[in-house]
C-alpha cells in the first residue's frame, strides 16, 4: 500500500484548494445578486441578462482553447433538455422565490438539491442505488426541508410560496443531473464545450419566453449601478468562471471533492445576505439547514469515507 505524505498532501491542496474557496465565494453569494436584481428587472429577464454574459465568457474559453461546439444534433436535443431543466426554469424560478424570500433561505433551499437528485437518479433514470444508507439520508435531509419550513406555525402566504419556487428550483437541478449523468456524459467533447452548448440552447429558449411573460426587454439605461454590477457578475462569474473552476477542481481533486461545495454555500449564502442585505435569520433556518446538509453527507457516505481514511492513516 502507497501512502501520501504530509507535504504531498499539502502540495495537493494547493492545487485545488483556492479554486473550490473561490467556487464557493461566487455560488454562495449569486443568491445575493438575485435578490438586487429582481427589485428592478423581472426574474426572466435577470436569467436572461446572465445566461447571455455567461455564453460570451465561455465562448471566449472556446476560441483562446480552439475548441469547438458540439456537433451531433442528438447531443443538441440532450442540451436543450439540460438547458431548460438546468438552466433556464430554476434560475428563474429562484428569482421569482427570492421576490417573496431572502437570499439566506434560496441558499439554503439550493443545498437540498441532492436529496431529491438522489432518488430520481435511482428510481427514475438508473444511475444510481438506493442503499439503506442513502435513503436515511434522504429522510433525515426532508426532516430538515420541514424545519426550514417552519412547518409548526403553519403553511400559507407570500413566502410559503417563495419557499417552494426555491425548492421547485431544486428540484429542477435533481432532475437535470441524472438526465445529464446518463445522456450527455461520456460523450465526445470537452466539459467547455458542453456547458457553452448548454448555455447557448437555454438563451434561446429565453428570448422565445422572456418577451411573452416578462414584458418588452429592459432598456440598461434606466437599471441601477448596482442591478448591472448584480447580472454581470451573475453571469461573466456564477455562470462563467465559476464552471471552468469546477472543471479544475474535478480534474486535480476529484468529482467528490468538488461536490461538497454544497456543503458551503448555504454558509456563504446566509454571511452574505446578513452582512450585506441585512436579512434576518429565524433560529430554525440555520438549524434545518444544518439537518438537510447532515442527511446529504449521510446519503453521499461522506462520514463513512471519513470514517475509512482514518483508518488508513
Amino acid at each position: 500500500m502507497t501512502t501520501v505524505s504530509a507535504p504531498d498532501t499539502r502540495v495537493a491542496m494547493r492545487r485545488w484548494l483556492p479554486s473550490y474557496l473561490a467556487l464557493a465565494a461566487i455560488w454562495g453569494t449569486s443568491f445575493l445578486f438575485i435578490k438586487v436584481g429582481v427589485r428592478e428587472l423581472h426574474p426572466l429577464w435577470l436569467t436572461f441578462g446572465r445566461v447571455a454574459a455567461g455564453v460570451a465568457i465561455l465562448l471566449v474559453v472556446l476560441a483562446v482553447t480552439r475548441d469547438r461546439l458540439p456537433r451531433d444534433p442528438r447531443l443538441w436535443g440532450h442540451l436543450m433538455v439540460v438547458a431548460l431543466l438546468g438552466v433556464a426554469l430554476p434560475f428563474t424560478l429562484f428569482g421569482f422565490g427570492e421576490q417573496r424570500v431572502s437570499s439566506v433561505l434560496a441558499g439554503i433551499w439550493n443545498a437540498a438539491t441532492p436529496l431529491v437528485a438522489l432518488p430520481l437518479a435511482a428510481l427514475v433514470f438508473r444511475t444510481e442505488r438506493l442503499t439503506a444508507r442513502k435513503a436515511a439520508g434522504i429522510g433525515v435531509g426532508f426532516a430538515g426541508v420541514l424545519v426550514v419550513l417552519g412547518v409548526w406555525r403553519g403553511l400559507g402566504g407570500a413566502q410559503f410560496t417563495g419557499q417552494l419556487m426555491c425548492f421547485g428550483a431544486a428540484m429542477c437541478y435533481a432532475v437535470a443531473i441524472p438526465y445529464q449523468k446518463r445522456h450527455i456524459a461520456g460523450r465526445s467533447g470537452s466539459g467547455v464545450s458542453m456547458a457553452a452548448g448548454q448555455l447557448l440552447a437555454a438563451l434561446a429558449q429565453l428570448a422565445l419566453v422572456a418577451p411573452l411573460l416578462g414584458g418588452p426587454p429592459p432598456n440598461p439605461a434606466d437599471l441601477s449601478p448596482g442591478v448591472v454590477l448584480s447580472v454581470l457578475a451573475l453571469g461573466t462569474l456564477g455562470t462563467g468562471l465559476a464552471f471552468v473552476l469546477n472543471l479544475h477542481v474535478i480534474r486535480v481533486a476529484g468529482v467528490s471533492t468538488s461536490s461538497s461545495v454544497t456543503y458551503l454555500m448555504p454558509v456563504v449564502a446566509t454571511v452574505v445576505g446578513v452582512l450585506v442585505l441585512g436579512e434576518h435569520l429565524w433560529w430554525n433556518q440555520p438549524v434545518g439547514a444544518l439537518i438537510v446538509l447532515s442527511g446529504v453527507a449521510v446519503s453521499q457516505g461522506l462520514f463513512l469515507r471519513e470514517h475509512r481514511v482514518d483508518q488508513l492513516r
